[in-house]
């Protein structure tokens, strides 16, 4: 290796040999894969938490719907029109129980741009006090 010695003692870089050429760039494209992953991997975990709030959501309105004594149309309906296109094109189920309270049970299968993962599901619940019990209908 030779050194160069500027004048007052300050020394340049090593001059490098022809053999570490391209090294750098041959150590981004080993990790590049990697990167990669984790990207994809971030992008479906957001996907995923989307379509467990889009759920949720549903679930809320279904709920409201199926406990209030004004409300405009069926319960599944509101929680249909709730869930953006995209997430309720993929799987919607819509479950209503109770008596005195209205639980509402929303089950959406979540998007997935990895293949292989399309099993996941997000599935959320809520509960109104129900309006009609009180009141005579």
């Amino acid at each position: 290796m030779v050194v160069t010695t500027q004048p007052h003692g300050e020394h340049t870089r090593p001059a490098r040999g022809k053999a570490d050429r391209g090294q750098v760039a041959m150590e981004y494209l080993g990790f590049l894969p990697l990167l990669l992953l984790v990207a994809v991997a971030a992008i479906q975990l957001g996907v995923a938490a989307y379509a467990a709030s889009q759920a949720g959501t549903a679930a809320r309105a279904g709920a409201r719907t199926e406990a209030s004594v004004d409300a405009r149309g069926s319960g599944e309906s509101n929680a249909r029109d709730a869930v953006s296109d995209w997430v309720e094109d993929g799987g919607f189920e819509y479950r209503r129980t109770g008596g005195r309270d209205i639980t509402v049970t929303v089950e959406v299968k979540v998007p997935s741009i990895v293949p292989g993962l399309d099993d996941w599901t997000a599935k959320r619940s809520a509960t109104m006090p129900n309006e009609h019990v009180g009141s005579g209908f």
